[in-house]
């Protein structure tokens, strides 16, 4: 993995190398879901654990196809899990699909999908999703969670910047209350709608 702390001194840090460093914190997150957790809540309230590993899959499946400039369908998420033993090994070689797609020449340029978003807002969108889900699953079983501080630091101004879109579309909530001593990255979680110190399920 190229180390991503190596272009922090780059205005805009490659949507690969970003995704590439939250993938590794997600995997493992994804990977120690134990199948009699898949019906417990998670942070998002519309979702089971279950519900939100298959929507984080569909994401990385989905913006593998934003990448090459295709289109995705996000009106239905399927059932990725199902009865699939090795669901967790999807999990693990559709991340790496993603970094690749992202990692192809011209996959952070010009617009793509369906509003015609530029391409890198939508490399954003999926770091958001690869960040942010990867802590409510770790919280709502029980896994330890540290995110990447470079990806948290790329994705902020981001998340500021969509988050009005984000709210009209009902992808984030209402602003959280942050603690005063709150770090970065529960800042972000607070923009997005999250409680940044949930209880312990």
């Amino acid at each position: 993995m190229r180390d991503v702390r190596s272009v922090v001194g780059m205005s805009e840090p490659r949507i690969s190398d970003l995704l590439e460093a939250a993938s590794v914190r997600a995997v493992p997150v994804v990977r120690g879901v134990a199948d009699e957790r898949l019906g417990d809540p998670t942070p998002c309230a519309e979702y089971s654990v279950r519900e939100l590993v298959n929507h984080l899959t569909h994401v990385v499946v989905g913006f593998q196809a934003y990448a090459a400039k295709g289109q995705a369908d996000f009106s239905t998420t399927p059932d990725y899990i199902g009865d699939d033993p090795d669901w967790r090994a999807r999990f693990t070689a559709e991340a790496r699909k993603l970094v690749d797609a992202w990692a192809a020449p011209g996959a952070d340029e010009g617009t793509a999908g369906q509003l015609g978003l530029p391409a890198r807002t939508l490399g954003q969108m999926a770091l958001l999703d690869l960040l942010v889900h990867a802590w409510d699953l770790a919280v709502a079983t029980g896994q330890d969670f540290e995110p990447d501080p470079v990806v948290v630091a790329a994705l902020e101004p981001a998340v500021a910047r969509m988050a009005p879109m984000a709210r009209e579309w009902k992808a984030f909530g209402d602003p959280a209350p942050v603690p005063a001593d709150a770090s970065p990255f529960e800042r972000l979680l607070a923009t997005t709608g999250r409680d940044p110190r949930p209880a312990a399920p």
